[in-house]
This record gives C-alpha cells, sequence and structure tokens, in this order.
C-alpha cells in the first residue's frame, strides 16, 4: 500500500505541518537551548545511562523476552521506530521505518512479522520481500522526495530523500508535532501535547555529500535533532572521496588488464617492483601460462549482499566486460531496479572478466585457488576489498588542530590509482588492493554535513554501546557547534556537488 499523495486533504496536512514548523522555530529558539547538544540535560545523561544500564538486562519480563529498545530508535514524543525490528512490539509505536536493507537495520523482520506496517522505498520493500518474506500487508512503499502523512501518527509527515549509501537507502525526514511517550525509556519529553511542531532528519546509514545540504527538504530549514550514522566520527578515518576511489580502481583495472600499468616512482625514482614485474613479465619466477598471449586477467570485486554496486559498475564499464556472481546474488541484483546492472550481468563465469565475492573471500590465498577454477581462461586475478576500514590516514593528521584546517588540508588531496597498493601477501598471479571505499560518512563529510547544516542537537546512532566514545562523540559534536557560532552556515564549500 503506498499512502495517497494526489488527496487534496494529504497535501493541505503536509502544508499546514511544514507552515507550522518554519514559523514556530524562531520563536522557540530560547526553548532549545536546554537541550541544544548531546548530552548537555541531565535528562540526556540519564537516558544514555539508561541505555548502558540495559545492556546488562536486554530482556524485559513478562513481554515474551523482548528487548528494550534504546531511547534513540524511538522518534522523541512520536509513535515512530527507525530500524528497531529486533525490539519487537515497541510499547506506543504505530509505524515502523526501515532505511535500507542491511543485516543490522532490519534484523528480526521476518516472515513472522507482525507488529505494524513498515515504510520504506520501493527499492528495499522490494528487497524485504525477496529476502526475508516479509508478508506484503505490512509493506507499505513510499515515493522519494515527496511529503507524505503517516497515518496513525498524530499528523506526522516524512520525506525520503536518497542516503547515498547502498541501493535503496534513503534519509528520513519527519515534520510534526510530539503526541506520545512511546518506547521503553523512562525520558519523557515536557513537550509531548503541546501545539509546538518538530522537525527531525534520521540518516540511517549515509554517505554525505553538498546533495544533501542543498536538498530543498533540508537547505536552511532548522533541524531540531539529526539522528546521525557516526560510524567513522572520528579523524582518523578521512578517507577519500568515493567517486575519486571509483575512478582509480576503473582506471587500474583497465592499466593492468592492458597490460600498462607500472606503479609509481618511490622517492630514489625506483618502480613498484610486484606491480612492474607481474604486468611486464619480467619475474623469473612467472609462470609459462601467464606469459601466454590468451590468458586473461579476472577482476574480482568484494561485495556485501547489498553494497558496492557503484564500484562494480564502473570497473566491468571500463572493461567492457560483464559481471558474474552467483543466482542468489543476481536476484539480489535483479531487486534493485538498475537496469545498467542488470545488462552487465551473466550466468556464465567465463564470459564475466570481473566476478563478485563476499569481502571475506578477497584475500590471496582465497583468490588463488578461486581461480583455479577457471584454468585455462583465467591465468591471474585482481582482487579489490572496498571498505573504509582499510584506509590509513595521511602522515601529519592531527584531531587537536582546527576544523578549517582540518578541512582545507582533506580537500587539498586527490585520490588516484597511483594510490592503490597491493598487499603484502600479493604475487605474480594474485594482487589484492585494499579499496579505501566506504558506503558510509567519513569524518570529513560528517563534519562538512554538521557545520553546513541548521540544527539543534545531533544524536549518535553507531557506536553508542561504551560511554567513552560517546564522549568522545560528543566532543566533536560540541566542536563542529562551535564552529557554527563562530559563521553563518554553509561555510564548507563543496569541491563538486559530490563531494567536499
Amino acid at each position: 500500500m503506498t499512502v495517497p499523495l494526489n488527496d487534496s486533504f494529504q497535501q493541505s496536512s503536509v502544508n499546514r505541518i511544514r507552515s507550522s514548523v518554519s514559523n514556530k522555530h524562531d520563536s522557540q529558539r530560547s526553548c532549545h537551548d536546554v537541550f541544544s547538544l548531546l548530552m548537555t540535560s541531565r535528562k540526556e545523561i540519564e537516558a544514555w545511562n539508561e541505555v548502558d544500564a540495559t545492556e546488562n538486562i536486554p530482556k524485559l519480563p513478562g513481554q515474551g523476552g523482548r528487548r528494550r529498545a534504546p531511547f534513540y530508535k524511538v522518534l522523541q514524543g512520536m509513535p515512530i521506530a527507525v530500524d528497531a525490528f529486533r525490539y519487537g512490539a515497541i510499547p506506543g509505536i504505530t509505524a515502523y521505518f526501515l532505511t535500507h536493507a542491511h543485516s543490522d537495520h532490519y534484523t528480526s523482520l521476518s516472515s513472522s512479522w507482525k507488529n505494524g506496517p513498515v515504510y520504506y522505498i520501493e527499492v528495499t520493500a522490494n528487497l524485504v520481500i525477496h529476502m526475508l518474506s516479509v508478508d506484503p500487508k505490512w509493506v507499505h512503499p513510499l515515493p522519494m522526495d515527496t511529503p507524505t502523512v503517516i497515518p496513525d501518527t498524530g499528523g506526522v509527515a516524512v520525506t525520503l530523500i536518497e542516503a547515498n549509501h547502498c541501493p535503496g537507502s534513503c534519509l528520513l525526514l519527519f515534520e510534526g508535532p510530539q503526541t506520545v511517550h512511546a518506547g521503553d525509556s523512562a525520558f519523557k519529553s515536557p513537550f509531548v501535547g503541546s501545539s509546538k511542531m518538530f522537525r527531525y532528519l534520521h540518516c540511517g546509514d549515509f554517505r554525505a555529500s553538498p546533495r544533501h545540504v542543498s536538498h530543498p527538504a533540508i537547505r536552511r530549514k532548522p533541524l531540531d535533532h539529526i539522528y546521525m550514522d557516526t560510524t567513522y566520527l572520528n579523524p582518523k578515518y578521512i578517507f577519500p572521496p568515493q567517486a575519486q576511489v571509483i575512478d582509480a580502481c576503473a582506471e587500474l583495472a583497465k592499466r593492468i588488464a592492458a597490460g600498462k600499468f607500472v606503479g609509481p616512482a618511490d622517492a630514489s625514482g625506483k618502480r613498484d617492483s610486484v606491480i612492474y614485474t607481474w604486468i611486464n613479465g619480467n619475474s623469473p619466477c612467472e609462470s609459462n601460462e601467464s606469459k601466454s598471449p590468451q590468458a586473461r586477467t579476472l577482476v574480482v570485486v568484494g561485495t556485501y549482499s547489498i553494497g558496492k554496486e557503484r564500484i562494480v559498475k564502473a570497473v566491468a564499464q571500463a572493461l567492457q566486460t560483464k559481471v558474474y556472481c552467483d543466482p542468489r546474488k543476481a536476484a539480489i541484483l535483479r531487486c534493485q531496479n538498475d537496469q545498467q546492472l542488470d545488462d552487465l550481468i551473466t550466468s556464465d563465469p567465463l564470459e564475466g572478466g570481473v566476478h563478485l565475492l563476499p569481502l571475506g573471500l578477497v584475500a590471496s590465498d582465497k583468490l588463488e585457488s578461486y581461480v583455479q577454477r577457471f584454468k585455462g581462461t583465467f591465468s591471474r586475478v585482481v582482487g579489490f576489498r572496498p571498505t573504509g576500514w582499510t584506509f590509513t590516514p595521511p602522515p601529519g593528521s592531527n584531531s587537536s588542530v582546527a576544523i578549517q584546517a582540518i578541512v582545507s588540508r582533506c580537500q587539498g588531496y586527490s585520490f588516484t590509482y597511483n594510490d592503490l597498493r597491493p598487499s603484502q601477501k600479493s604475487s605474480n598471479d594474485v594482487q589484492v588492493f585494499g579499496v579505501p571505499y566506504s558506503e558510509h560518512s567519513s569524518f570529513l563529510e560528517l563534519t562538512c554535513f554538521a557545520i553546513s547544516c541548521d540544527w539543534a542537537k545531533i544524536i549518535p546512532t553507531v557506536n553508542v554501546e561504551h560511554k567513552g566514545t560517546r564522549v568522545k562523540m560528543a566532543q566533536w559534536i560540541e566542536r563542529w557547534a562551535a564552529e557554527k557560532k563562530r559563521g553563518s552556515t554553509y561555510v564548507i564549500q563543496p569541491r563538486t556537488d559530490d563531494y567536499w
């Protein structure tokens, strides 16, 4: 079921909500000051302490062993939960949202789900029905970039915005009043039942970009809460822009396949010997087979069940080849409504010059045995392991310097194929490259996003299990807030529309 959008009552409700939110924010800013930053109020500290306490008592007595939902899984004052399926039927919740189809977000969503309607975009709805066999009666796809009033929420409207994460991922912008103390937390809002209107942005998982802060639903709009994906809220994770990394992998794959690539020179002018001898056939241990003019190089890209598709498409298009994966993976890819990707997929492993494997299988020893299956067709294999955790910060990284200095330094870097280095266990016939590619925001992107938006409070949603980590993240959030006070918003100029 899709909530009707062309109904005049629906549209007028959305207009009233947005008008009320905009008109009330300026006059009510003073009310926000008390609650402006994470963990600065006594009640918020108590709410986080409550999260710590329930880690030792995860199940609620007398409720079928249901887990207690932490406060950041339920929108304050609204009967709405986001990515909170592992907590079962949460008290007071009438609408459940799924930001994207990664398992850590849909845990416990299955064919037995019966706790209430679940809202997502169409691609995620397709994936959930295909992978999890959720009863379609609970599946409520919503349109992108269109405010929609959600039934039984007291008049809350939601706008879905592309999250720049995996296919089917979205940001959720909620606008409406606080009407209920929902969830398990003892932390209560003083605004429930008042006429005050709120605007919450839930990021799910996202790769922040200038397109987000310039989106009409967000640009220059005051946000009461940002529920933020803080996976990489640490200054050691300032990995390169995703677009540059994708281009680097495509270029490297093309050069290797053509036999043109030689490694970058070191300080003495000597070329990278591992790659150079591998491509040019000058190694005394090179096999006769790998000298064959008919030998082909297989490229393997490590992926999750959903994700990394952009790098796959770029490499396949650079090599002008098909993409092979097993039938299970192919079925998931076809749920994404991506015709460009569909046209690349083949069921013939010999036709596909690019193969997809789980990320954990892209290792030298595993790829060596994998390519043996196709002996006579492929003689060499190049493996790409795309994940932000492979990133090593550049020399001189210092978390104590000013934010503007961090931004300026990072924007001075560019990433090319010359920056991709083979792993130490790579050999003449098997090369594995760790690729600093992530579908989560880097620290730089989180910083630029936070400084370029108008918000009252940021609530971390990732890596919040330990108090010490939360304190460190809170310190950065406070620094972002201080930076915003020193100047106007939109102070971070992007390098392109896609990245800062």
